[in-house]
């Protein structure tokens, strides 16, 4: 575009989410075949041209005219596109952050807002009105629009609105090739033209973070399935306590005072129910919820699969112990790979700060969304990660007619009706029917209708007829005012005014940790988190009865465990407990098991111990840190059991003198992951339900145990795996690594027995599955690497395969080699504390990544460090598309500018966005 083009600023718009995994859509293949022939110009002359596709790239220098600014804002990109703004007031600085972000990410950011409000059949047809029908029921764009009429404060709607007219600023007079190429191809099939952003449409991003970072949802389901398959003391083994005396949680003392009645970090813990004895246990209700199981499967999740690898880490070290005496602050939070990355990093400066212009910070943002979510200002520095409390609740609901049973009466559904437009078709009509529950997710699909067919209950439980409905009780669905929190965080000069925001963070619930130029380090857990009458969130509760449900009012923020500046000089955060056992509220039953949380806490002790100082390349290299705690576990007992065949034999052999790390390069990673991910499948992923496995794997089961096609002899029935590779079971995360660990020490656990396949002979214990494991994989990477072990290596293996999440899932494999970058082989594993992980069930493939590296030196911003997993862009072809992966894939950080002077030198281009 040339320079001096005049854009005007229009009026509201929307954030939202990636459309994801969904497979099959014929409305979807038909534009991949329209996009196939933009690119490859066939059938089209030269409309399809070069041209076409470098139409949207971004205006990077000289100056453009928007509507609106009450004065210039300047815009300064790095060499890698990373741009920095300067205004004069928090309007224009909001203003130009929507400009700007169109400019590289418009296409994300709309189709983000039609995946919330549930408007994904607009753009890509009638493929996604199951999925569009889910997420109205969910009512995500509801809720948002609530919060911002009446919950948000009116500076907060004031922000939203300056961005959202940004964003129309740069798409007033745009046909959609000039916005991006996916605009297009998509014109070729319907009529579609993006609709003005809205300020509600930026909070409605806060729901799709909330829905992927929900907790243990997924694992509520699950216990259930495997009712079908195991009894309670084989879930209560797949489902093992935290380890506490091997792991420590976050805060590592504290308790709720009796006298203030608030929570102090220096108090101490007294006795009481704590989290491992709530009471109140839910009867035995569970349910076979298939059905559901499937249909959150197809959910978009913009974080990627929710589950065990969900999380991130974090940590601060003390200016006591660091080499540049002020605190050092790390983070990097584990999603799924996309491209573009979920993140956009950013600046966003005040040139004098006063309080008509009250910013000056930097850091990760999300496209869509005005504010940096995770960074520093001049003062302080904070990080997340997922704290990953229980805020969902599953109810079996007792309907009948135009109602549900509750307390013996049959009240009525609050209801809603929903219009879903779909190009191309006919507009379809739904009725969202809600109980006092929550909205009833069971109604989106048909098999969901009998989803209670087979719940075992208790005797007071209503007679189930057809089955009982479900609902979904979730603290999200309230009106909350998080998009608050994020304006505070970046304004908040020290750590009063810092727990002051993370009040207001309310979902989805976060760790955040702290630090500040004055040497002090803190944390924070923050949230709303329910409060149970009774139960403990690890199975569905009955929602016939006031006995169950939530209290009123969640946990109160002044009770929730914090920490500053601890004695010990440092916070660790990786998904692990926030506090032990004592804790008198239930935040849930399912954290991540400490792998990751306590190797890093090791490798801080053990350079303090050393009388060392930790430098921002120690915070660094601990990030890329790759040690298997399975691997230390497992290796020298698998050394000790004879093999009889020389080819396994060999294979063993690579583990001898191994030090458990998974260098790319590594044939020994290769082989113990094998053996791992073989011990994980004969032990328990064979005997899990269908329901969990991987969809197309098929089993002999015992007819008992399921229905279906009877072999010969009329024992067997052949039975296949239902669930995507990627959220399949047993994932092979750290749950899994202490449910393993509890067995060692049993070496005749039934767990240890597995039945005879093919030419393989049943196993009876421990050392006979071993070996098994250990032949099974031979042979499998006999198949995927060679025969020749010598030319084995993890990476090849572990594969990172960056995909267009839009239209690069699927399709024409021409176009994916268009829009997809990779593969890459790379180092690091499930649960370590380079996260790149993997599901055990489904394969070696990257599903989990840090999706960013930051080290914050603070005080000496100019000298922090930071990665993200692609690049600034979202447009296929540009420079800035995948400019940092190389480095990201290596560990290299890059230097991270923020004062004025750094930002002036490094600085490769200037635009200047004029009134």
């Amino acid at each position: 575009m040339p320079a001096n083009t005049t854009a005007s600023s229009g009026t509201t718009g929307s954030t939202g989410g990636k459309t994801g995994r969904k497979k099959g859509r014929r409305a979807r293949l038909i534009v991949i075949v329209l996009v196939l022939a933009l690119v490859a110009g066939i059938g089209y002359g030269a409309f399809w041209s070069v041209s076409t596709v470098r139409a949207s790239y971004p205006q990077t220098t000289g100056s453009i005219k928007v509507d609106g600014l009450d004065g210039n804002v300047d815009v300064k990109r790095d060499s890698y596109g990373i741009p920095q703004l300067y205004a004069d007031t928090d309007a224009d600085l909001f203003r130009a952050q929507g400009f700007v972000q169109a400019q590289d990410r418009f296409w994300e950011m709309d189709v983000r807002r039609h995946m919330t409000a549930g408007r994904l059949s607009e753009m890509f047809g009638s493929g996604q009105v199951d999925t569009d029908s889910f997420l109205r029921t969910l009512g995500w764009r509801k809720v948002a629009q609530e919060e911002y009429d009446n919950v948000l404060s009116a500076d907060t709607k004031k922000n939203l609105q300056a961005y959202a007219d940004g964003v129309n600023a740069y798409l007033k007079g745009r046909d959609g090739k000039d916005i991006s190429v996916e605009y297009a191809a998509l014109g070729l099939t319907n009529d579609y033209k993006p609709d003005e952003w809205t300020p509600v449409d930026s909070v409605a991003w806060l729901k799709a973070m909330a829905w992927d970072l929900r907790g243990n949802m997924q694992d509520e389901i699950d216990r259930s399935l495997m009712t079908s398959r195991l009894d309670a003391k084989k879930i209560e083994d797949l489902y093992p306590p935290y380890p506490y005396k091997k792991h420590k949680p976050i805060v590592e003392g504290g308790a709720i005072s009796s006298v203030t009645g608030k929570f102090d970090p220096a108090a101490t813990p007294s006795t009481g129910l704590g989290q491992n004895t709530v009471q109140g246990a839910t009867e035995g209700v569970s349910t076979q919820l298939a059905s559901l199981s499937d249909t959150l499967d197809q959910i978009p999740a913009l974080l990627g699969p929710n589950g065990n690898g969900i999380g991130s880490n974090s940590w601060v070290v003390s200016g006591k112990y660091t080499t540049t005496g002020k605190p050092l602050l790390a983070n990097d939070p584990h999603l799924a790979p996309q491209l573009p990355s979920l993140w956009y990093q950013m600046g966003l400066h005040c040139r004098e700060i006063s309080a008509k212009c009250q910013y000056d910070t930097a850091g990760y943002t999300f496209s869509g969304m005005p504010g940096v979510i995770i960074g520093h200002n001049q003062d302080i520095a904070w990080g997340f990660t997922n704290l990953g409390a229980d805020v969902t609740d599953l109810f079996l609901e007792k309907v009948s007619g135009d109602g549900y049973l509750y307390d013996g009466k049959i009240k009525p559904f609050t209801t809603r009706e929903e219009t879903i437009k779909v190009a191309g078709g006919k507009s379809r009509q739904i009725t969202v029917r809600e109980t006092n529950n929550g909205p009833l997710v069971s109604d989106r699909s048909s098999e969901l209708e009998t989803v209670g067919q087979k719940a075992p209950v208790g005797n007071s439980a209503p007679d189930r007829a057809d089955g009982y409905a479900v609902a979904l009780k979730w603290t999200a669905l309230e009106p909350g005012k998080s998009m608050d929190a994020v304006f505070e965080l970046n304004r908040a000069k020290d750590f009063k005014s810092f727990r002051a925001a993370a009040e207001h963070f309310e979902v989805p619930s976060q760790n955040l940790i702290y630090a500040d130029t004055k040497n002090n380090i803190g944390y924070q857990a923050p949230g709303k988190i329910p409060v149970r009458l009774q139960g403990d969130g690890t199975m569905p509760s009955p929602g016939w009865s006031s006995e169950y449900g939530w209290k009123k009012d969640p946990i109160p923020f002044d009770e929730l465990p914090y920490e500053h500046n601890p004695e010990r000089g440092y916070i660790v955060t990786a998904n692990q407990p926030v506090i032990d056992e004592k804790y008198p509220h239930l935040l849930t039953k399912d954290w991540g098991y400490g792998t990751r949380s306590q190797r890093i806490n090791d490798l801080i002790q053990s350079k303090i111990k050393g009388g060392g100082k930790i430098s921002t390349e120690d915070m660094q290299k601990m990030q890329m840190d790759n040690t298997s705690e399975i691997a230390a576990l497992l290796v020298p007992e698998l050394m000790k059991i004879n093999i009889s065949d020389k080819s396994v034999r060999e294979a063993q052999k690579l583990l001898e003198g191994w030090d458990y790390t998974q260098e790319s390069d590594s044939a020994a990673a290769a082989y113990f992951n094998a053996v791992w991910r073989n011990i994980l499948k004969l032990a328990f992923g064979n005997k899990l339900p269908k329901e969990m496995r991987v969809k197309g794997e098929c089993l002999n089961v015992p007819r008992a145990d399921s229905s279906g096609p009877v072999d010969e002899q009329g024992k067997l029935v052949r039975e296949c795996g239902r669930r995507d590779a990627d959220t399949a079971q047993p994932d092979g995360g750290d749950r899994w690594y202490q449910v393993v660990a509890n067995l060692m020490d049993d070496p005749n656990s039934d767990w240890w027995k597995s039945p005879r396949s093919g030419r393989d002979t049943a196993t009876e214990n421990r050392d006979q599955l071993f070996a098994r494991a250990m032949t099974d994989a031979r042979w499998e990477l006999t198949a995927k690497l060679g025969k020749d072990i010598t030319t084995w290596s993890w990476g090849r293996l572990h594969q990172l395969t960056l995909k267009n999440q839009t239209l690069g899932t699927e399709g024409p494999g021409l176009l994916q080699r268009v829009l997809n970058r990779g593969p890459w082989n790379i180092g690091g594993g499930e649960a370590a504390v380079n996260a790149t992980g993997w599901n055990a069930a489904g394969g070696y493939d990257v599903v989990w990544v840090p999706s960013m590296r930051m080290v914050v030196n603070v005080g000496d911003w100019d000298k922090s460090r930071w990665i993200n997993l692609t690049g600034a862009s979202g447009h296929a072809f540009a420079a800035h598309y995948t400019d940092q992966t190389d480095k990201w894939v290596k560990g290299e950080l890059l230097d991270w500018s923020f004062g004025t002077n750094a930002v002036t030198k490094s600085t490769t281009d200037t635009l200047t966005l004029k009134p």
